[in-house]
């Protein structure tokens, strides 16, 4: 089932304002229950990880800064 653009336009705004701060909070608490690797590596996972949470979420960020292909054009 394919969403449709005001529910992915909806569905993004609510996944950048609560999910990645969510998101980053995880990643930097479970980051902190081992002990600190060396910078490098550490900017590794980080990278890593900023790149995962977009993944699986990439359906709804498709398209979503074009023009509404569903809204009529007076001609």
């Amino acid at each position: 089932m394919a969403l449709r653009y005001k529910t992915r336009r909806r569905l993004s705004l609510l996944v950048l304002l609560l999910g990645l701060p969510a998101y980053i909070a995880v990643a930097w608490w479970i980051m902190s229950l081992f002990e600190r690797p060396p910078v490098w590596l550490e900017f590794g996972i980080y990278i890593i990880l900023g790149i995962l949470w977009a993944l699986p979420l990439k359906a709804v960020f498709k398209g979503v800064g074009q023009a509404d292909p569903d809204a009529q054009h007076p001609d």
